[in-house]
């Protein structure tokens, strides 16, 4: 009671503020988004119901103008049913005329759960005009067990108030049960009134004081089989839906992963696998693959080189043992400072004069950045000065492998291809994606494609080949690396000799990780070794003997590597 009182007050207060100011309400453009003027004296509904469950509806409206050109009326085309459906009701056919001089030009749109129709005419108009609607909705009819029930919002909508609000539903079958609901669209207060005709064939409802945008939602039963409709549905557009997983997703999902994989897995086959050396099958020119292990690396064979090689990157540390491999090489010198006078720990490294005919492209480039311009240079001074030098050793080193005949292509091209195409399909396939998570549920499709991209990107970085030749001389790096890896040297070398042979092996050392075994092995020999406080390539401060080698060796290693790191083309390396 007390809600209804409350509409009735609250249309009274509209009602007196629409009286008090019709200058201001009366300027208000029709269809704008400022306040609407006028009201609705009455609204009357007649639904017929057909066969089908068709709704022919017959709308008496009487408008009382306040100098508008027309008004608006809003349909309702759309609720909520599920997560997953929203309920449709189609509205067609709709016309509009007038007895006595009301607006009839007519215009419908829909646009989300709404149907906008705008009637107007062609000058403003004042006082009261009758207007009828004709239009035809289908979808109202629902099945529920023994019953048929209509459920529509026949009255509402309306950005005005409503004094008076009636329906008249009439359809080809006895009326079961009535109900009506006042209020927002989905409300569960009941309107004022509602029965049935004295023969039990028409559906009757009343409802006063409709404030702008509720409704009057009628609900009439009819025996199951009245008419045989069913219900009108659409797929809701949301992220739940869009990813639904059904039999044509899931088998699209599974089709095109395996086509993108499977696609992927061929590619590696026929351009990413290494050709293999096996057993004698050797490229012609070249040393058969090895067995077991060797003391000694691939004939000619620089540390850099088999750095490259083994991961198929120029990195940080191939780098750092072509410098030590230069200093073994006499190339240059690698002299230890004091910490106790410079209060900390650095090295000098100090170009020796030496023809260079024989250096390697990358090798002499590397040589040219670390002396530029200059004799010595500490190795503390060394970070962030020469990072273009450093960007044409490693292409030349990349270089350097195919023109050795162990790549076909330069492995950092290759790998740079094949991730950029894979990141391109991974951005099509989110593109792609999307716009079906938009308009479709089949966004799973989508998903795939860049599933397939990800694995393309990833996979780019194994797409590097080895031909038979470097496949042949990497299986001879594999038992050379076995031996470094055990620290020991062949029986018979002894003396100055011992120390010159595992210097010559200690830049392999800093490739294959196994500097601290190997150093302490150089150490050991220098021991056994009288005199032998110094390497012919390594000079420590005073009181420094080979002893101390190894940590030496192993604080240099990470230091060298620390300060390429700090260049900008091997940060992220």
């Amino acid at each position: 009671m007390w809600g209804r009182s409350r509409l009735l007050v609250t249309s009274v207060l509209v009602a007196a503020l629409t009286g008090a100011l019709p200058a201001a309400t009366a300027h208000a453009a029709p269809g704008s988004d400022g306040p609407a003027s006028g009201r609705v004296i009455s609204d009357e509904v007649t639904l017929t119901i057909d066969r089908d469950g068709v709704a022919h509806a017959r709308e008496t409206i009487v408008y009382e103008f306040a100098g508008e050109r027309g008004f608006d009326r809003y349909l309702v085309t759309r609720t909520r049913d599920s997560d997953t459906h929203d309920r449709i009701y189609e509205v067609t056919g709709v016309r509009a005329g007038s007895p006595d001089g009301g607006p009839t030009a007519v215009s419908a749109s829909t646009s989300g759960d709404r149907m906008h129709i705008r009637v107007s005419g062609d000058a403003p108009l004042s006082g009261r005009r009758t207007v009828t609607l004709e239009y035809d909705v289908r979808g109202t009819i629902t099945p529920l067990g023994q019953l048929e029930e209509l459920r529509w919002p026949a009255i509402g909508g309306w950005r005005v108030p409503v004094d008076s609000a009636k329906v008249t539903v009439a359809g080809t079958a006895p009326v079961r049960n009535v109900n009506c609901f006042a209020g927002p669209l989905h409300s569960a207060i009941g309107c004022s009134r509602f029965y049935t005709s004295h023969t039990q064939d028409r559906g009757m409802f009343e409802q006063q004081n409709l404030l702008p945008g509720e409704h009057l939602t009628v609900v009439v039963g009819y025996p199951a089989g009245a008419t045989g409709a069913q219900p009108l549905y659409a797929q809701r557009r949301t992220l739940v839906t869009a990813f639904s997983v059904n039999t044509v997703t899931l088998s699209a999902l599974g089709v095109l992963l395996a086509l993108l994989l499977g696609g992927f897995g061929v590619l590696y086959l026929l351009r990413g696998r290494d050709a293999r050396a096996v057993g004698k099958h050797a490229a012609e020119g070249d040393r058969p693959a090895v067995v077991g292990t060797e003391f000694a690396p691939p004939d000619g064979v620089r540390p850099g080189q088999i750095g490259t090689l083994i991961d198929e990157q120029a990195d940080v540390i191939d780098v750092t043992a072509t410098i030590v491999d230069l200093a073994v090489r006499s190339y240059l010198l690698i002299e230890e400072e004091d910490r106790a006078v410079t209060g900390r720990t650095d090295w000098t490294l100090r170009r020796l004069q030496r023809p260079v005919d024989d250096l390697l492209p990358y090798e002499r480039l590397l040589l040219e950045a670390l002396f530029k311009d200059r004799e010595e240079i500490k190795l503390s001074e060394l970070g962030g000065t020469f990072a273009a030098e450093l960007a044409k050793v490693r292409s030349a080193m990349y270089d350097d492998v195919v023109r050795q005949g162990w790549f076909a292509r330069r492995p950092d091209t290759v790998r740079s291809r094949w991730t950029t195409a894979g990141i391109a399909i991974s951005v099509l396939g989110l593109l792609g994606t999307v716009i079906l998570a938009i308009y479709t549920d089949l966004a799973l499709v989508g998903l795939s494609v860049i599933i397939g991209g990800a694995a393309l990107a990833v996979g780019g970085q194994y797409m590097p080949a080895k031909t038979a030749r470097g496949s042949t001389v990497l299986a001879h790096t594999i038992g050379f690396r076995a031996f470094l890896e055990r620290g020991q040297a062949p029986e018979g070398v002894e003396g100055p000799q011992r120390i010159a042979l595992f210097s010559r092996y200690l830049p392999y050392a800093v490739v294959f990780d196994v500097v601290g075994k190997w150093a302490k092995t150089v150490e050991d020999a220098g021991v056994q070794a009288k005199g032998a406080d110094n390497l012919y390539w390594y000079e420590g401060p005073a009181e420094w003997d080979l002893s101390k080698f190894a940590e030496s060796m192993r604080t240099f290693t990470l230091a060298a590597s620390g300060a390429i790191s700090q260049t900008r083309q091997f940060r992220s390396l």
